[in-house]
């Protein structure tokens, strides 16, 4: 199983043993690398130097000894293969990867992990590749926001049916159903911020927290600090002011459930992209391949394969704040071992399927089929009914009593409901027209006029401009200024 530089060989890791579909079927190769075996130790190192650095500092490692470190503590340096050998003997990965990069490190390696912790080098590596995966779905939100940014005010005028309860209710616009869709992602960008706010390093404090170890080394409060700021410096990582063995746990249900609004934001989109995209709506479509097959079955079918799948990753990311719930629940005092196992699989299969979620999303917003004949189609079907409303108030204003001139149009409505579902097109206005309690009161024209669902989408368009100006450019903005990936 050498993976020596992120080599991969078949023993152990081909189609003939169990991979996970994160491993090669979903998720950006960026994310999968973070999470890696080699993207991990090579991380690994990076806090092991940076602690060598500052003890060099502080007098307790030598320049020779540091040099020895410095040489061998670059990501071509890791050597799965021989970790995991000796790992099967002293069953610990973190010693294993040690005695593996002391070996390598010659005189320096004697002076590797001094005073510190397993999780004063994994705790704090983790806060780094955490950082730097939060980064990456940033970016990702960021381009699925300007993507729907376009389609919010392309399509800000265009009318189509609203629905509530899968019924058919008043008129929107396209543009705004979008930018409904669009908030969220905004929603999911500020929350995301304010986690990753919470994402900060153990530090090195030790066994328990309390820098024993460092202070027997270093004799002082005042250079232990010296020590621990001067290594996450180096890191460009801020430290937990306080620890456990382990940094709060805490954090990784705040990063799951970042992670878990963000899969929401995509189930929603896919699943209203799904209904649309059902004949009976026929108003949208995911981008259909020419030579995507879409049943083994059923030559005709055009299923959409795409939005299901996003949708159904989308579940699974939901599931993970439950699981860091239960581990930093049960992380007894300062410290027991219920996170490990729990935290090796769902923490990375989070990122990764949100990661894959939103490279979908961006897909299907770019591609995104509509089909304005068929929102007609609608419009002309439905869209009369959204006018009752509006012609029951009418007439109220000219006297009538507004719950008589209720019932007298749920009457009407049902009527024409009736020949709709005939097949019939919809005879509202000729019904409301001929009334002679509504003909009293109301022309034909007038009627026409109240009843054209045109008339009814409020100020949808104008909100669409607003929505973009207010809160999508912004956060463009701020990202086009602070870099992909920034930290």
């Amino acid at each position: 199983m050498k993976a020596k530089g992120g080599k991969r060989t078949e023993r152990g890791f081909g189609f003939d043993s169990y991979l996970s579909p994160f491993t090669w079927r979903y998720g950006s190769p960026e994310m999968r690398d973070l999470f890696s075996e080699v993207g991990k130790r090579a991380r690994w190192r990076k806090v092991w130097l940076a602690l060598a650095e500052g003890e060099h500092k502080l007098g307790l490692v030598t320049k020779a000894e540091l040099d020895g470190i410095r040489s061998k503590a670059g990501r071509e340096d890791v050597d799965v293969e021989a970790a995991q050998e000796l790992e099967k003997t002293i069953r610990h990965d973190l010693m294993a990867e040690l005695r593996t990069f002391a070996a390598q490190a010659g005189k320096g390696g004697g002076k590797l992990h001094l005073g510190a912790t397993s999780m004063d080098i994994e705790d704090n590596a983790d806060a780094l590749i955490f950082l730097e995966a939060i980064g990456i779905i940033k970016s990702k939100l960021v381009g699925c926001l300007a993507e729907s940014r376009k389609l919010v005010l392309k399509y800000k005028d265009t009318v189509c049916m609203g629905w509530t309860h899968l019924q058919p209710a008043e008129p929107t616009t396209l543009g705004y159903r979008i930018a409904n869709y669009a908030q969220d992602l905004v929603t999911d960008v500020e929350f995301l911020d304010a986690v990753k706010g919470f994402v900060l390093g153990k530090g090195v404090k030790g066994a328990v927290g309390t820098s024993a170890s460092f202070k027997a080394l270093l004799g002082s409060d005042a250079r232990v600090r010296e020590l621990e700021d001067d290594v996450m410096i180096r890191l460009r990582l801020h430290a937990f002011e306080v620890s456990s063995q382990t940094y709060p746990r805490k954090v990784d249900f705040l990063i799951l459930s970042a992670l878990a609004s963000i899969a929401q934001s995509c189930h929603k989109f896919g699943l209203d992209l799904r209904v649309m995209q059902s004949p009976a709506f026929g108003e949208l479509s995911e981008p259909y391949g020419k030579l995507q097959v879409g049943s083994s079955a059923m030559p005709f079918k055009r299923n959409p394969v795409t939005a299901e799948r996003m949708c159904s990753l989308a579940r699974v990311a939901a599931t993970a704040p439950l699981v860091a719930f239960t581990y930093a629940s049960n992380s007894i005092l300062e410290r027991t071992l219920d996170d490990s196992a729990a935290r090796r699989i769902v923490i990375p299969e989070a990122f990764l399927a949100v990661d894959e979620c939103l490279t979908i999303y961006e897909s299907l917003v770019r591609g995104l089929c509509v089909y304005p004949v068929m929102m007609e189609r609608n419009l002309e079907r439905f869209g009369p009914f959204a006018g009752t409303e509006a012609v029951m108030m009418k007439l109220a204003e000219k006297g009538m009593d507004r719950q008589e001139m209720h019932e007298l149009l749920r009457n009407r409505s049902n009527e024409a409901w009736g020949e709709v579902m005939a097949g019939r097109p919809n005879p509202l206005l000729s019904i409301l027209s001929e009334d002679r309690t509504i003909s009293s009161k109301l022309s034909g024209a007038e009627v026409r006029r109240l009843l054209d669902p045109r008339g009814h989408v409020g100020d949808a368009s104008e909100r669409c401009e607003s929505f973009v100006r207010k809160k999508v450019d912004p956060i463009l903005a701020r990202h086009a200024r602070t870099g992909k990936h920034s930290r």
